[in-house]
């Protein structure tokens, strides 16, 4: 194969010389930020497609390869789709077992030995501190999730962030260093400040100013800054980070956007490293922000996942150069509609480059110097919105000189490695859930979470009934702990299901403390990031035998990133007072067929109702923070007759 050469439609030839003379910052890599409950659902997955997922994440050579893995710190608050479960409940206890980000850092090492990892916190348990997040108590958190990594997990993790988008306090950075210090954690780095608003550079001047600040800070990483950053943070000596970016969806805008976002990270913002939330979705499209994965995999019953456009974005940069790497700055250029970045291997045996042309109108013909290099065959690949990852040409330079014409809206990579796939795997067909859906909870241990629950407020764990055999479902927090962004979290909420289902009743058996409810949800299509139940219907009854049923509309603002939902209450559809008794188990049930939707308790009809507000979606299971427990709980596809 020989690549065009020729110069197209009038455009001028321009010339890029890739001169590593002209010096350039060293690539540390694009990387996956696995965090605010985003692949909560990849484990529950068959182990054929869980496997493969993974591959295609992490496995080098074989799909996106991300080189840097970022995961949340847990602190059982809601961090955008649920909580992440905490290693330190309380300040006596300690369990590096506890929800699947050490699994997910475990399965990325085993496909790559290299990869980077990271943690950052969005929001902590209520003892820290006294409700103080920037606490002494806070630095020794975040030690023991190192070391629980290290002595338990065998992981080494690099680098720790501060907080998660919120305002930084740069004497507990500063105090944060010290404490990792006295453990022997100095080689862990620091990140700072990771903020996305208008003041998200103010860290760079403080730096400036404080030289103990500056010593503390390894990393200087921000959030979304669309390829942009001042001269003061090039000059601080201290490389830049974009430490969570991304397009917020997978198909072909997607990749788009991505490519755009990676090449210009450094053409113009010199940013050394780009992290991408999420890697996967793998939550539910009723959560916010459905779909910001590079791959889709919220389909565990069907064990259904696809691959995006946007792990090829990815693939056109990680296939094709490590960190360690360094950028040649001569050719790192924007072009016409596009960019141009360039990178040699440490030893300057080989090079590649990654260009594209997403804003471009016609094509263009791009020629290119070497200087210093290898007068080596450059293999080409090639991203469209038609062609996904191809290898398209060999260009054989003559003396050190080569052209390309380019085509518009197109990705390509350029270089003289050899061993880039394009992998290849069958994921089955998408499927609804089947129904009737039955757990008892007997197969899980004390302390699981159980399957496809996903927890938006609380924690609900598999228990020991008090009462005699057998497990229960309970909500083991007692308050919420210190949230991120300092936004309402919601009551204690656990969502389950498949969001086609329309006809179905929730069945449950519940035990509801005296001063207490349970919440049993139907039909849920939108959950809000905030104290606004969901947009579906609600079963509440309290330890009291006060009920209710409601429709819930919940709305959603006209911006992707506006997941912070309004809700409206409105009035009940039906409300009264049944006997319960006291420290007991009660069935509880949500029918919905058609318009009719029924209430039962114990067998009795409390209520129907005729409402057209929701036609379809998932189930759900909810509480204050008394501790409701829940046993026997199972989805009937249609409301029982009694």
């Amino acid at each position: 194969m020989v690549a065009a050469i020729a110069q197209t439609n009038g455009w001028q030839s321009k010339p890029i010389e890739l001169n590593p003379a002209a010096g350039g910052r060293v690539f540390e890599g694009i990387g996956a930020v696995s965090a605010g409950a985003s692949s909560r659902l990849l484990m529950e997955y068959p182990e054929q497609q869980r496997r493969e997922v993974l591959d295609y994440l992490f496995k080098p050579n074989f799909g996106a390869g991300f080189q840097h893995l970022k995961v949340e710190i847990g602190g059982e608050v809601n961090s955008t789709d649920g909580i992440e479960l905490t290693h330190m409940r309380s300040r006596d206890d300690e369990n590096y077992q506890r929800g699947y980000e050490w699994w997910l850092m475990e399965e990325a090492k085993r496909r790559n030995r290299d990869v980077i990892l990271d943690c950052l916190a969005w929001g902590a348990p209520g003892w820290i501190g006294g409700g103080k997040y920037y606490s002494q108590d806070m630095a020794d958190y975040v030690v023991k999730f190192l070391q629980g990594a290290k002595k338990v997990h065998h992981l080494d993790i690099a680098y720790t962030g501060i907080w998660n988008e919120t305002s930084h306090d740069t004497n507990w950075i500063k105090l944060l260093r010290r404490t990792l210090d006295q453990a022997g954690l100095q080689k862990v780095g620091v990140v700072a400040a990771d903020d996305y608003d208008r003041n998200g550079w103010k860290i760079v001047d403080e730096m400036i100013a404080n030289p103990e600040l500056r010593s503390a800070v390894a990393r200087v990483g921000v959030h979304y800054r669309d390829a942009k950053s001042p001269a003061t943070a090039h000059n601080i000596g201290c490389p830049l980070w974009s430490s969570e970016d991304g397009p917020w969806r997978g198909d072909w805008n997607g990749a788009v956007r991505l490519a755009r976002t990676i090449n210009r990270n450094y053409v113009t913002g010199k940013f050394t490293k780009t992290e991408i939330w999420s890697p996967v979705t793998a939550y539910y499209d009723s959560l916010p922000l459905p779909g910001s994965g590079v791959m889709r995999a919220n389909e565990p019953w069907s064990g259904h996942y696809e691959v995006q456009p946007a792990v090829w974005a990815v693939a056109h940069t990680t296939q094709f150069a490590a960190p360690g790497w360094r950028y040649l700055d001569s050719a790192c250029v924007l072009i016409d509609g596009g960019s141009v970045v360039a990178l040699e291997s440490p030893r300057g045996k080989d090079f590649s480059l990654v260009i594209e042309t997403m804003d471009a109108k016609s094509p263009q013909a791009l020629e290119f110097q070497t200087t210093d290099l290898p007068n080596k065959i450059l293999h080409v690949w090639q991203t469209s919105k038609e062609k996904e990852f191809e290898e398209i040409a060999d260009i054989r330079p003559t003396a050190g000189k080569f052209s390309l014409t380019v085509e518009p809206n197109c990705l390509y990579s350029l270089t003289t490695t050899s061993g880039q796939r394009k992998g290849q795997a069958s994921p089955p067909v998408s499927a609804s859930m089947p129904l009737p859906y039955k757990d008892d909870f007997s197969k899980y241990k004390p302390g699981d979470s159980p399957c496809l629950f996903s927890d938006q407020s609380g924690a609900f764990e598999i228990q020991k009934r008090a009462d005699g055999p057998g497990n229960c479902l309970r909500e083991v927090l007692r308050h919420d702990g210190i949230p991120w962004h300092s936004h309402l979290d919601p009551k204690p909420e656990t969502i389950f299901g498949d969001l086609n289902w329309r006809d179905y009743a929730v069945v449950v058996d519940a035990q509801i403390p005296t001063n207490g409810y349970a919440l049993l949800l139907g039909r849920v299509t939108i959950v809000p990031q905030n104290d606004k139940l969901p947009n579906g219907y609600a079963f509440k009854v309290t330890g009291a035998g006060d009920w209710e049923l409601r429709a819930i509309r919940t709305t959603v603002g006209p911006k992707p990133w506006d997941f912070k939902t309004t809700g409206d209450t409105g009035t009940p559809l039906a409300q009264d007072h049944t006997e319960l008794g006291t420290n007991g188990w009660h069935q509880l049930e949500l029918g919905m067929k058609g318009y009719e939707i029924t209430v039962w308790s114990d067998g009795k009809i409390l209520a129907t109702v005729h409402d057209a507000t929701h036609a379809h979606g998932q189930a759900g299971l909810g509480s204050d923070w008394s501790g409701a427990e829940f046993a026997k709980f199972s989805l009937q596809p249609e409301t029982p007759q009694h």
